[in-house]
């Protein structure tokens, strides 16, 4: 007779940070928790050796290094931690794939406080309706810099992590600042 293997705590950890993730990607806007505040179990979750990654904020390269992830410049990152963002510059480097390959677009990380300042409605795939979201800590234009910057089927993943919370704001999904 054949034992499964008992999963260990980090990979409990890991399965469940991926699995908060894509609950997130798929119901835009609607927060998920995470097992941990933070990004390590994002970077857990998400990169392996096949991966390439930017980071902005150097306290998180220990966590990423562990992964065995290839450190790149932003616009050829499939993965982008912005840290908390002073301005939106890194937005208009940051990959979105091609018409062909629309997957290559990056999944970007950022941090923001969430049910507390800009007043966002996104719509689109996977939004009963419409769902209604307060953003706060993104630099001013960050919204209108994500949609010039996106053509769909192009563009790019965003997560937007406050603690142990995250919303997911998929490249199909349309954010209207009200």
């Amino acid at each position: 007779m054949l034992a499964t293997p008992a999963p260990s705590s980090s990979e409990t950890r890991d399965n469940t940070a991926f699995d908060a993730l894509l609950w997130a990607l798929s119901r835009p806007g609607l927060p998920r928790s995470l097992p941990e505040p933070g990004e390590a179990s994002i970077i857990a979750a998400l990169l392996d050796r096949e991966c390439r990654v930017h980071s902005a904020d150097p306290l998180l390269m220990p966590e990423i290094m562990r992964t065995g992830a290839e450190l790149t410049d932003i616009e050829h990152a499939d993965h982008v931690f912005l840290g908390t963002m002073a301005g939106i510059e890194p937005l208009v480097q940051i990959a979105t794939g091609s018409d062909f390959y629309p997957d290559d677009g990056a999944t970007i990380i950022i941090r923001a406080r969430l049910g507390t300042g800009q007043t966002l409605r996104l719509t689109g795939p996977g939004v009963d309706g419409s769902v209604t979201v307060q953003v706060d800590g993104l630099p001013d234009g960050f919204w209108a810099a994500r949609m010039s910057h996106m053509r769909y089927p192009m563009g790019f993943e965003l997560f937007l992590l406050d603690e142990d919370q995250v919303i997911g704001v998929p490249r199909s999904t349309t954010v209207e600042v009200l």
